[in-house]
Order: structure tokens, then C-alpha cells, then sequence
């Protein structure tokens, strides 16, 4: 069911870890990289509620979820295919866009399907399951250059992108797309109980202006703990924005102390980069199993504060560390937090969704990934003017800092959520109880359709 997930995760791991850098290769500033990463955030803004709502509503021959996992691969494995084939910034900002909006389609899904296949009791270990195979992804996908290079792939494409760079998307873009197939052609999906009431519905929501005024209704409406979470996925996503954006910058300049873009020790710092970013991804998969024991024994809440904190004094120290191997021990504490950030708010949320608006509910909650990250591209690029310095070699150190202290804050704020597992009602980490979902302030009990094992004691 989570195996899609190692593929999306090609998707934007390479991204993460190379396009900074193909970027600058293509002529960009570093004040200017913020706004051409404007993509990713723009289209998760535009394409999830969208596609949440309609995956609410759809019924196939591949069921609810599952044409949205095919479609997006299809096209994201395209933009991966001829993204460093890129001969200008404007042709890699584009393909970006097509690319992003693609993974959109194709990852907004997957959150409503492992909470419409999973009882509540299951759902923890579900979302830990799609932790594992996105640092599994997320892992291989920022080693590939380094890979490419060990094995004497050298030069570059006629822009400057290196050859390393370019198989290595080239052959994401396969892993992709037959990753999302596997998921496609091996699990099911449950249909409907009352078929003919669900076509009622779905004829009486028909329409763009009907689409919008859902999704409205679910910002509207939003239970208080989404609204609390909101707070800790902005200073979340904020920080970890920051550091997508200039770590492996950070790296080249900081730890290797390359000046120039274009120079061979730049380009070393820069596959370093990547693998230090696989570091973490490898960090994320180990951890991720051990979350729901630690969540049992202290809290959901104190689990992901705790990892959070983890991730910011991994970010903090960098500004301490020149030795490439040392370095490695940072992305431990980044490891951490990013398998909890992948786990513990969507258990958390899931327990106050409505069973029938699941899609929906989890593209209104990417709202509170995709903001800061729109205000990250839009206002860094002024910040990096007026307080650091577009020339200053140590911007890119400053902006990761700038995470780690975002990451606190979001740390701290996690403290103030409401969980509803942590009172015992809803026991997601192995109980065998649920709590009725209140939605507006009415009680309404959880519909076991579309769910595996609807008995709480199955």
C-alpha cells in the first residue's frame, strides 16, 4: 500500500538535493534560487484540496484513490526524464512546475488512502509505513549522483548540468512510475456500502462552483485540532524549507570552502551534499519503527516535539562543523524529525477527520506545509538582501540556521495541540477503542466504510 511512496519520493528527493544547484549551474543568483523554488509550494496549494475533494467523490475500476496515484506518475516520471536536459532557467523553472504539480497528483491521495484502508488502531504504524518507504526513497534518490560518479560517470550536458545529475534523474523517473504501479496493481480499495446513495451525492456535488464550496466547508469547518497543528506544520515546513533551499550550498561553500559554481571542488561539495541529505533519509527509515514505542510510552505529542528538536540542533550545528564526515552526524537529528514530520500529525489529524471527507480535510491540511513555503520563496530572497548579503559567502550557513530556530518553535508549539489518542479514547498505537469524530460540535460516529478491519478488537 506504501510502496508508491519509495517512487514519489524519487520525485522529490532529486529535486531537494539537485536543484539549487542545477539552478546556479543554469546562471541563478543566490538571492534569486528562493523564487524559482516557488513551484513546489504554489501547485500543493492549487492541486491537493482539488484533488482531495475529487478523490472524495470518485469511483472506478481502479477504485477512489488509486487514478490519481497513476496519472500523477505518468506525468512526474516525464518532467523527471527531461528536467536536466535543461538548457535555461526558464525551461527548468517550467519543467518544475509541471513536475511538482504531477507529484501533487499523485502523493495528495495517499494520506486519504492509508486512513480509508486502515482501522484507527492501525493507522499510527500505517503513516510510520509511509515514513519508511519515503526514507528508503529519499535515500537512494540523493545518493544516485554520488553513485553515478563512483562508478566513473564524468562531464557534462552542453548547460553545464553534470552527467552524474542527469542519469540520476533519468532513472527516477523509471523507479517512479513502476513503484506508483505496484501500489496501483496490488492493493484494492472497498467500495461504497450504499452505492446509489453515494452516486446521489456525488450528482448532487457535481460542478467547479460545488468543488470550491466544499473545500471552503472543510477551511471553514476545520476541527480544533487541525487548527492547532496548522501552527506546528508552518514553523515545520518553514525550517525545513530553509533547509532544502541551502544546505547543500551550505556544504560546497561552508565545509569545502568552494567560492566558485562552476569549480570541480564546488561541484565535490555538492554530490557531498547529496549524499549527507541521503544520510538523513537513511536516519529516517531506521527511526521510523520505533516512533509508535515511544509514542506509547510518553505521547504522540512528546514523541514529535522531541523529534523536532532533534532535527533543530541538527540544523544548529552545522554552523560549528568543517569536517565532511562529522557533518554526517547533523542529518541524524534531521533523520529524526523528518520521520515523525511524515508520521505523527497526519495519526494525529486523522483521529479528527470525518471518515468521508478524509481526502479533502488532508489537502486543506497541506495549506499549512505549502504557505510558508510560499513565503519562504517570496520573502527570502528580500531577507537575504537587506540582513545577510547577496554576495556574503555565508548566506546559505545563516538561512539553515534560520531553520534550526523555526524548527524550535514548531517543537514548542506541538505541546499545545489536542490529541485525542493521548487521552485514551483512541487508542491509534495498538488500543482497541475509538472516539466518535466531532465535527462542528456534533458527535458523529466513524463510518466503517472503505475501512480493512472495521472491528476494534479485529
Amino acid at each position: 500500500m506504501s510502496f508508491g511512496f519509495l517512487g514519489i519520493q524519487f520525485g522529490w528527493g532529486l529535486q531537494l538535493a539537485n536543484m539549487s544547484a542545477i539552478y546556479e549551474r543554469l546562471g541563478a543568483r543566490p538571492d534569486e534560487v528562493p523564487i524559482l523554488w516557488l513551484a513546489a509550494p504554489m501547485t500543493g496549494l492549487l492541486v491537493q484540496p482539488i484533488i482531495g475533494a475529487l478523490s472524495d467523490r470518485t469511483w472506478g475500476r481502479l477504485g477512489r484513490r488509486r487514478p490519481y496515484f497513476l496519472v500523477g506518475a505518468i506525468l512526474s516520471s516525464i518532467a523527471l526524464f527531461f528536467m536536466p536536459t535543461s538548457t535555461s532557467l526558464w525551461m527548468a523553472a517550467s519543467l518544475l512546475w509541471i513536475l511538482d504539480a504531477s507529484i501533487n497528483v499523485s502523493m495528495e491521495p495517499f494520506r486519504a488512502f492509508v486512513a480509508d484502508k486502515l482501522d484507527a488502531s492501525q493507522r499510527t504504524a500505517g503513516f510510520v509505513m509511509q515514513s519508511f518507504f519515503i526514507g528508503v526513497g529519499a535515500s537512494l534518490a540523493n545518493a544516485l549522483p554520488y553513485i553515478f560518479g563512483q562508478m566513473g560517470v564524468t562531464g557534462t550536458t552542453a548547460s553545464g548540468i553534470p552527467l552524474t545529475v542527469k542519469y540520476s534523474f533519468q532513472l527516477g523517473a523509471v523507479v517512479f512510475l513502476l513503484a506508483v504501479l505496484w501500489t496501483v496493481f496490488t492493493t484494492s480499495e472497498a467500495p461504497p456500502e450504499d452505492m446509489a446513495e453515494f452516486e446521489r451525492e456525488r450528482r448532487e456535488r457535481a460542478g467547479v462552483g460545488a468543488l470550491f464550496g466544499e473545500i471552503g466547508a472543510a477551511i471553514t469547518n476545520m476541527p480544533k485540532t487541525m487548527k492547532q497543528l496548522a501552527v506546528v506544520q508552518f514553523f515545520t515546513w518553514l525550517g525545513l524549507f530553509c533547509m532544502w533551499m541551502f544546505f547543500v550550498p551550505t556544504v560546497a561553500r561552508h565545509v569545502f570552502g568552494a567560492t566558485d559554481p562552476d569549480s570541480e571542488l564546488y561541484a565535490r561539495g555538492i554530490e557531498w551534499g547529496g549524499i549527507t541529505f541521503a544520510f538523513y533519509s537513511i536516519t529516517t527509515f531506521v527511526v521510523a519503527f520505533a516512533l509508535p514505542a515511544v509514542a506509547r510510552a510518553t505521547s504522540r505529542k512528546a514523541t514529535h516535539a522531541l523529534a523536532l528538536t532533534c532535527g533543530a540542533i541538527g540544523l544548529l550545528s552545522v554552523s560549528v562543523i568543517h569536517d565532511q564526515y562529522v557533518l554526517l552526524l547533523t542529518m541524524v537529528g534531521v533523520g529524526i524529525a523528518w520521520a515523525s514530520i511524515l508520521s505523527m500529525p497526519y495519526a494525529i489529524l486523522s483521529t479528527a477527520l470525518p471518515a468521508a471527507r478524509m481526502g479533502v480535510y488532508m489537502g486543506v491540511f497541506n495549506f499549512f506545509i505549502v504557505i510558508p513555503e510560499i513565503l519562504a520563496s517570496l520573502g527570502f530572497g528580500p531577507l537575504i538582501r537587506a540582513v545577510y548579503g547577496q554576495d556574503n559567502p555565508n548566506t546559505s550557513l545563516y538561512m539553515v540556521m534560520t531553520g534550526g530556530v523555526s524548527l524550535l518553535i514548531a517543537a514548542a508549539s506541538v505541546m499545545l495541540v489536542h490529541d485525542a489518542g493521548d487521552a485514551g479514547v483512541d487508542t491509534v498505537i495498538g488500543g482497541d477503542q475509538h472516539e466518535p469524530l466531532t465535527v462542528q460540535g456534533s458527535v458523529q460516529p466513524v463510518p466503517s466504510s472503505g475501512l480493512i478491519d472495521p472491528d476494534p478488537n479485529g
